[in-house]
């Protein structure tokens, strides 16, 4: 099975290179840098919230929007997913599978 979530990298890197209308990641792109990190924002709160208080599939739900806020953010900042997924490899390494 593929890695979800390299394919939804795929789909925002490509939502920056080709804009399209329709498109939530493509709105949230155009409201610049301070649109996207508010609503990274919001989605942490709810995070946070859900954790605290909500079931399990609940809080997984707010981790899924968490983190895809979060790919979109690295994204406009010139950041690939991959790029994040190297450094979690590189550290990992360094400390052994312990």
């Amino acid at each position: 099975m593929e890695n979800i979530l390299l394919i939804l990298n795929e789909t925002i890197k490509d939502r920056h290179q080709n804009p399209s209308p329709a498109s939530y990641t493509t709105t949230l792109f155009e409201g610049g840098a301070n649109k996207i990190i508010k609503k990274l924002g919001e989605e942490n709160a709810e995070f946070i919230k859900a954790f605290l208080t909500e079931p399990p599939y609940e809080t997984a739900a707010e981790a899924a929007d968490y983190i895809y806020h979060l790919m979109v953010a690295l994204r406009f900042k010139g950041i690939d997913w991959t790029d994040v997924l190297k450094e979690l490899e590189k550290r990992h390494a360094l400390k052994g599978d312990k």
